[in-house]
């Protein structure tokens, strides 16, 4: 999660958005001009129409974008002080009508940049009758400053070869964080300013700077924790949510990321146990995968593989902390993980360490995350609110039989405390923690396979949530709106009357075929 919820690829591109300007604060825009056409101050907020956000790779969908930048305090308790710039990327709607309520994407991570997934939004058919506005979180890579740490991406690369969670390898994790906060401090970022709080108002003032009433919000991963911190702290201007893959403030850390594993584990090996092939070949899958955690964590697996796009040989260690995580992503190509397992328990750790080294060393991973954004959510909103062996106490509640050794570093979140030591940013106030209540309505879609973020926090937030429609989607790991037609046609079906989503789709959904080898 350190490194992103949500693996997205961002790919765009620099489109020159036509504009006009007025350059004094105003009214809104007229009934005929084009949301994002016109300049406006809004108290501290300024949007000015400008070139599209400039980002590693072009996007198809932002070609036609129209773009600008908002420039707001960096910390608002200081209004004075020192802006920032966040990119601006507005898709038009499919149709000559649009509706006026537009769809504000919110991104993953925490540090994933919303420009970089417009093709994501735009191919789920998000654009049909509304336009979709992207906007760069404080310190993404769309914005100014962008709060990048490419040595922390290129640790992260190089802990293939390492013990997962050797104390060793954790004295090198913490300098590399350490390195990064040094970096951005050393440059005048205030990194306590980067949390949910100033983000929640960045958009507000982007709703009120670009003239628009009500619209409304769809998040992905950690896009809904921010979500849900907006929906109570800036109620008014939404007309509904989408959340999708759903991470609750008031529930978020270490003790939490074990429960959602096992949720969504258990959920792909009752899959397999279901299908006659799949059992057969593949027995009791759970209790393989935990031995197989028991067994490397005592006497780790060291092999050599290649990527995709390198012949370069690639030194792996397979540990018990590291088949964790591996699986956590292994979700999303459930098709191959009881083979997967199956291999690696009869000696051939081939394919779990290609993919695993795969994902991690990848190039386009590196200098595209905001480690500065991650660890301020982290570090101010998360750390300070549970005690440093949550995930010790999570691991034992959800997988007693692991190895004390797994279960103190909860999946995705390794040397989570220690980290938050050396990025040392004051807590936020204890009120982001809150439970989120009201009517606005909200679509709550999970993934039966999701290990990130489990399922059950959909009917957990709707609790409190007096119009909520909670969905979990069959077989579809961490984020199903990437993954699946039919979650997609629900979500945009929920943008048109938010009272009545389409679901019918989901009894038409079949489990994944597994992928079934050589009998032994």
């Amino acid at each position: 999660m350190a490194t992103g919820l949500l693996v997205t690829a961002l790919l765009a591109a620099s489109a020159q958005a036509q504009s006009r300007t007025d350059t004094t604060p105003g009214p809104s825009p007229g009934p005929g001009a084009p949301i994002g056409t016109v300049a406006r101050t809004v108290g501290d907020a300024r949007f000015e129409p400008g070139p599209c956000p400039k980002t590693p790779e072009p996007i198809e969908a932002l070609k036609e974008a129209r773009c600008g930048t908002l420039t707001v305090p960096e910390n608002r308790a200081e209004p004075s002080g020192r802006t920032i710039g966040l990119g601006v990327a507005i898709v038009p709607a499919a149709t000559d009508k649009p509706k006026a309520d537009p769809i504000v994407w919110l991104a993953g991570g925490p540090g994933d940049d919303a420009v970089g997934e417009a093709q994501m939004a735009i191919d789920g058919g998000l654009n049909r009758d509304r336009d979709v506005i992207l906007m760069s979180q404080r310190g993404t890579y769309t914005a100014d400053p962008a709060l990048l740490c490419p040595n922390v991406d290129e640790f992260n690369a190089h802990v293939v070869g390492l013990v997962y969670d050797a104390p060793s390898t954790e004295r090198l994790h913490v300098d590399a964080t350490k390195a990064c906060r040094d970096k951005l401090a050393g440059r005048g970022v205030d990194l306590g300013a980067y949390n949910d709080a100033e983000s929640a108002a960045d958009y507000e003032d982007l709703r009120a700077a670009l003239g628009i009433e009500q619209w409304n919000l769809y998040g992905i991963s950690y896009g809904t924790h921010l979500a849900l911190a907006y929906m109570r702290l800036h109620p008014e201007g939404l007309r509904s949510v989408g959340l999708d893959g759903i991470l609750p403030p008031s529930r978020s850390g270490s003790a939490s990321t074990w429960s959602s594993f096992r949720q969504g584990v258990e959920g792909l090996f009752k899959a397999c146990a279901d299908q006659p092939a799949c059992n057969k070949r593949y027995p009791n899958l759970s209790a393989t995968f935990t031995k197989l955690v028991s067994d490397l964590e005592a006497k780790p697996v060291t092999t050599t593989v290649t990527v995709p796009g390198s012949d370069k040989p690639v030194k792996v260690v397979l540990d018990g902390g590291t088949l964790v995580n591996w699986l956590t992503s292994a979700t999303h190509t459930a098709e191959a993980v009881p083979l997967s397992l199956d291999e690696l328990a009869h000696g051939n750790p081939q394919r779990i360490a290609r993919q695993w080294a795969g994902w991690r060393t990848n190039p386009k991973g590196i200098g595209v995350t905001s480690h500065g954004l991650s660890y301020g959510v982290f570090c101010s909103e998360w750390t300070p609110y549970e005690s440093p062996d949550a995930a010790l106490q999570g691991g034992r509640k959800e997988f007693p039989s692991f190895p004390r050794s797994v279960q103190a570093q909860a999946p995705l979140l390794t040397f989570l405390h220690p980290d938050c030591d050396a990025w040392n940013i004051p807590p936020a106030a204890r009120s982001i923690r809150d439970v989120t209540r009201g009517d606005i309505p909200t679509l709550a879609l999970s993934g039966a396979f999701d290990a990130q973020t489990g399922a059950d926090n959909g009917p957990y937030v709707a609790r409190t949530l007096d119009k909520a429609k909670v969905v979990t989607v069959p077989y579809e790991p961490h984020v199903v709106f990437a993954t699946s037609k039919c979650a997609q046609e629900i979500a945009v079906s929920f943008f048109d009357n938010p009272a009545a989503p389409k679901t019918e789709c989901l009894k038409s959904l079949k489990a994944p075929k597994f992928e079934i080898g050589p009998g032994r």
